[in-house]
């Protein structure tokens, strides 16, 4: 059986810029969570996500920290000295992410989302 949960249940994110990129990273809270992310969190999801807010994403595995880097190019409309965004440096873009619903199967269980490590 599937549910759907929000990435914010699954981890949180930190966000970043370097000229018209936006660079979002996805920590996992748990360890054991990471290959199912490996197989939903991609990067032409990320950027169905994203509608039409960047050009591409390139996902990166970060295996060691249980973590996803995602470039996303041609999304800040020309970076921070250039745009006239409300959020040039996209920071942002971290809570954007975190609002993404996913499909988990049960053994994904509610009381197991947040525990410190």
């Amino acid at each position: 059986m599937m549910k759907r949960v929000k990435l914010r249940d699954l981890g949180h994110a930190r966000a970043g810029d370097k000229g018209d990129a936006s660079i979002v990273s996805f920590f996992v809270y748990h360890p054991e969570h990471y290959d199912l992310m490996i197989q939903l969190l991609t990067g032409e999801r990320v950027k169905e996500h994203f509608d039409g807010l960047v050009a591409s994403v390139k996902r990166y595995e970060v295996p060691s920290l249980h973590a996803f880097n995602f470039v996303m190019e041609e999304a800040l409309g020309g970076g921070v000295t250039g745009s006239l965004s409300l959020d040039p440096h996209g920071k942002s873009r971290s809570f954007l992410l975190l609002q993404m619903e996913v499909e988990v199967p049960d053994w994904v269980a509610p009381g197991q989302f947040f525990k410190p490590f």
